[in-house]
């Protein structure tokens, strides 16, 4: 019978809990977050005092500062996140019809999954494009393949539409403009969201072209013209999520992606901006991961430091520059191969963890994606498990359902005090930029790395089907194939671009785009007149690499 006398946590363990592991020893030595948090036997209100400010002035209220518990008062109440699926494969008409299927299913938004020529700047026919051209995504050449991608789709009923350029994404923006004022479409009322984070491609993703400094001027161009132009635009979300991918913890994921975004922020302010005229358009792209109690801290940190460094650093006036506003994608990386199906269940695990953590957009991984790019039927069921936690789960109906918990706290406490010891290292190193080129970033991802495979090896973190239970029948699945036509296609159109075009305005608003990046000026009207002459991706590419060179990254030990 359990002593009423223990009345607080000290005595509880006295009283109770030693005379219990005595007969019944705990089944590990030591318990931790998949990140290397401690975990606690048992959090109590002790632990809440003993995190410094109180429960208030951390906390707050949702829609309020540091918005801990959300960006808006009512948050799903109102309305559910943007549910968009990360997809694209083969020709723009591919792809467009995978995007009509899902809108079909009641889809909200999409994440448009370039193929890797598009992303590092190579056409077709180049060389080092052979045997990738829509294989990973979709291959975008030129205004051409951009004006078939969004074909027949509804552009300005979309809640958001996503890509992942970075290398290219002033390019991308050029096109999508270009591409919506052939449509007859004010630009305006779009609502497009470029990822637009070189600084994270040279550390966790590699599909970089420039030297950093090159990168993050031309990332810096994009935030500045849509502040000018293009409002309801995302022209940046700082990207933590493949730095996650890559290795990292949950408190790395925040602080190398919040010191990339300062970079930009700080970029845009040399140019003479105001940090509330360009703050309100900044999300953040982070991992929705399978250690749930870890992911829901993560995220109400994530605004809590967001908010602090743009009222307390940055001197924002405007609530909305504070509010961090988050992308939030089922980590690809938790998938196994063995036993695919299971994957189901991870990704609904990690889209409520991504919902209780109060996020406003979520792509949900499919189950065969450890195999390949999904299938609709997959990307279905991965949809599907967003329209389930939201209309039947009952905890989308009140907001911030786990704030309060002694746990969740604790840890979003823990998370904030590490990401900013994080934070404090990185401005001593000389910043995100210096971090990249000194092999900071990837000294810090390999180690973490490193720790978590040396677990699974061990067996101390399980996987199941993996490293436990794993079963001699393996589940048979249909997995994607890519045409092979596709490329041969893709080459044929590129070829017939160049003879039909004006080749001799094409050369001019090439010379005029190298002329103003050497002025180092801001080139989006200058790419936005290369595209509307249909200059190719490659094209583009190529007389930038002219000016600023490529990168090539140093040996990291």
């Amino acid at each position: 019978m359990s002593d009423p006398d223990a009345t607080n946590k000290a005595e509880w363990t006295a009283k109770i809990l030693d005379p219990h592991l005595k007969a019944e020893p705990e089944r590990r030595a030591s318990f931790t977050t998949i990140s290397g948090l401690p975990l606690e036997r048992l959090y109590t209100p002790e632990d809440r005092s003993a995190n410094g400010a109180g429960p208030a002035a951390k906390l707050g209220y949702p829609g309020a500062y540091p918005f801990t518990r959300g960006v808006t008062p009512t948050m799903y109440r109102s309305h559910f996140w943007v549910m968009g699926m990360y997809s694209g494969y083969g020709s723009a008409e591919e792809a467009n019809q995978r995007y009509r299927a899902l809108l079909e299913r009641g889809q909200t938004g999409f994440s448009i999954a370039l193929d890797l020529p598009t992303q590092c700047g190579y056409d077709a026919d180049h060389p080092i494009a052979a045997g990738e051209v829509g294989l990973n995504g979709v291959h975008i050449g030129s205004l051409a393949d951009m004006e078939r991608l969004f074909e027949g789709i509804p552009l300005e009923k979309v809640r958001q539409i996503r890509t992942t350029a970075n290398a290219i994404g002033p390019i991308i923006a050029a096109m999508y403009i270009a591409a919506f004022e052939k449509r007859g479409v004010n630009v305006r009322n779009t609502r497009m969201f470029i990822q637009n984070d070189i600084l994270k491609e040279y550390i966790a993703r590699g599909t970089y072209i420039f030297p950093p400094e090159a990168g993050l001027k031309l990332s810096a161009d994009v935030i500045e013209y849509c502040a000018g132009h293009l409002p309801d635009w995302t022209p940046l979300a700082m990207s933590g999520y493949h730095i996650r991918d890559s290795g990292s913890g949950a408190a790395q994921e925040l602080a190398f992606t919040f010191a990339n975004g300062l970079a930009y922020v700080d970029e845009v302010l040399r140019r003479g901006a105001n940090i509330d005229t360009f703050g309100p358009q900044i999300w953040t792209f982070l991992s929705a991961g399978i250690d749930f109690l870890e992911e829901v801290a993560k995220f109400r940190a994530a605004r809590r430091i967001w908010a602090r460094l743009m009222r307390e650093h940055y001197g924002a006036q405007n609530p909305e520059t504070m509010k961090l506003k988050i992308f939030a994608y089922t980590l690809g990386g938790n998938l196994v191969a063995q036993q695919p199906l299971n994957n189901v269940t991870r990704v609904a695990i990690e889209t409520l963890a991504a919902v209780l953590g109060g996020v406003q957009t979520i792509a949900t991984s499919s189950y065969d994606e450890a195999y390949a790019i999904p299938t609709e039927e997959a990307a279905t069921i991965a949809l599907r498990t967003q329209q389930i936690v939201a209309h039947e789960t009952g905890i989308t109906d009140t907001v911030d359902a786990l704030g309060g918990s002694y746990a969740i706290e604790s840890l979003t406490d823990a998370i904030e005090r590490e990401v900013y010891q994080y934070l404090d290292k990185i401005e001593r190193l000389g910043g995100a930029v210096r971090c990249i080129e000194n092999g900071y970033y990837h000294h810090e991802l390999a180690e973490a790395a490193y720790r978590y495979q040396r677990q699974i090896e061990a067996n101390d973190r399980i996987l199941v089907g993996l490293n436990a239970y794993q079963s001699e029948e393996a589940q048979q699945i249909p997995v994607f194939r890519g045409n092979p036509e596709t490329e041969r296609r893709q080459i044929e159109r590129l070829r017939s671009l160049r003879r039909e075009r004006n080749n001799a305005l094409v050369e001019q608003t090439l010379a005029d785009l190298v002329g103003r990046a050497r002025a180092n000026e801001n080139l989006m009207p200058a790419l936005i007149e290369n595209v509307n002459a249909y200059a190719t991706l490659g094209e583009i590419s190529e007389a930038l690499r002219g000016v600023y060179g490529t990168y090539k990254p140093s040996q990291v030990i």
